[in-house]
């Protein structure tokens, strides 16, 4: 994957930098309650301000559909920017127009400022050629540094990169190299692991992967229709048993293509979801009652899991194993997560896990740190796994 970064910018000084950063952080009472987003925006804020570069920084929040929505405004983040870099945040009451353009023509070379969110103009998400054009006008080279927003072609992520020098920013540049050492140009073997609760919203997933991986683990509810459609009993387990003709279509296309699937050859099921609930292991095929509940791999499938990671050198993660949210169905996760850090901490796994719920599940297990990568993209970084392009970074590419 070749794209241009900020080490193909030529002299920075001098220039205005505008920075299409992903600022849509979590907010209480007009207050950020989780900074992540804003930290990860520093080496990029930072380096073009050690170079002598204005930045303007864009973002998006929430979803005001093209209209000015008071408590949907950027300002707020203002105060925890300032305190994150150490030093002044400027802001603009709109990201076009005079007063951005007066506001970025007095900053000190090295000064920010944050403009108001881009979606307060319906020309943002509609990428209007018009809109991305006004937008141009306050700066001379483009820099993206959100990849959680490149999957989708408005005028800030898009449009702009079309009209002006545009290059990838340091999270960006991490994002990708990452993903590019997961699936673009991976150490052999390569094992997937996907779980979540429907085979219906990871289709596309599912046959990408199968012919790009040399073994991949389902889990979750998905595990359940897949178990379904090869007549395992799964007593009333989640599971989508019209999807059961598709599954067995993944399966066939995956052996055809030298795939190995791997699903429980054992389950902890209960009678209900709930911490502390009473829970067994049975194996896969056992008969279940109405009443009993697939909620998580069993220890037999954990270990034959942890043995495929031993024997290969790329893992790629998205969705957990189990109800992990409630122990003691976290079991599989848990461990299997702790397994995968070990091999990444020693040198001998390149592990990138990424998407909402795989995020909280290593979290959970202590060992979001220890693997080689962890993307908090979401929609992004499930569409780049789907095989898809996307907009925002392929108008970086060389």
């Amino acid at each position: 994957m070749t794209f241009r970064t900020l080490d193909d910018a030529p002299d920075l000084a001098g220039k205005t930098a505008l920075v299409r950063v992903d600022f849509n952080v979590p907010m209480e009472d007009g207050k950020v309650t989780e900074d992540t987003r804003l930290r990860v925006a520093l080496p990029t804020i930072n380096r073009l301000r050690d170079a002598g570069a204005k930045v303007a920084l864009l973002a998006h929040f929430d979803r005001p559909k093209g209209k000015i929505v008071p408590s949907m405004s950027l300002q707020p983040v203002v105060d925890d920017l300032e305190h994150l870099l150490g030093a002044p945040v400027r802001f603009a009451t709109d990201c076009v127009g005079d007063e951005a353009r007066a506001m970025i023509a007095d900053l000190p070379l090295g000064g920010v400022v944050l403009l108001e969110n881009v979606r307060f103009h319906a020309g943002e998400e509609a990428n209007d050629p018009a809109f991305a054009r006004r937008l141009a006008e306050l700066g001379d080279i483009y820099v993206n540094d959100a990849f959680s927003a490149a999957h989708r072609a408005h005028a800030s992520t898009e449009g702009l990169a079309r009209l002006l020098p545009a290059y990838a920013g340091e999270s960006m540049r991490r994002e990708l190299d990452a993903l590019d050492a997961a699936l673009g140009k991976p150490q052999k073997p390569v094992i997937g692991i996907v779980g979540g609760a429907k085979v219906s919203t990871k289709l596309d997933l599912l046959k990408n992967l199968v012919g790009k991986l040399d073994r991949l683990a389902i889990g979750g509810g998905m595990a359940n229709t897949f178990l379904f459609a090869q007549g395992v009993d799964i007593g009333g387990s989640l599971a989508e048993k019209d999807m059961a003709d598709t599954a067995r279509d993944i399966l066939a296309e995956a052996a055809a293509k030298g795939c190995e699937i791997l699903l429980p050859v054992d389950l902890v099921v209960a009678t209900e979801v709930k911490p502390g609930a009473a829970a067994r292991a049975v194996k896969a095929g056992d008969a279940l009652s109405a009443e009993d509940k697939i909620l998580d791999a069993g220890p037999a499938s954990v270990a034959r899991l942890t043995a495929a990671i031993d024997a290969s050198k790329t893992l790629i993660w998205n969705g957990p194993l189990g109800v992990f949210e409630v122990p003691p169905f976290d079991a599989a996760t848990v461990a299997v997560a702790r397994h995968v850090a070990d091999r990444a901490k020693s040198g001998n796994l390149v592990a990138v896990g990424g998407g909402g719920d795989t995020v909280a599940a290593l979290h959970h297990a202590g060992v979001a740190d220890d693997m080689t990568f962890v993307s908090t993209a979401g929609g992004a970084f499930l569409e780049w796994m789907e095989g898809k392009p996307l907009p925002g970074v392929e108008a970086l590419r060389v």
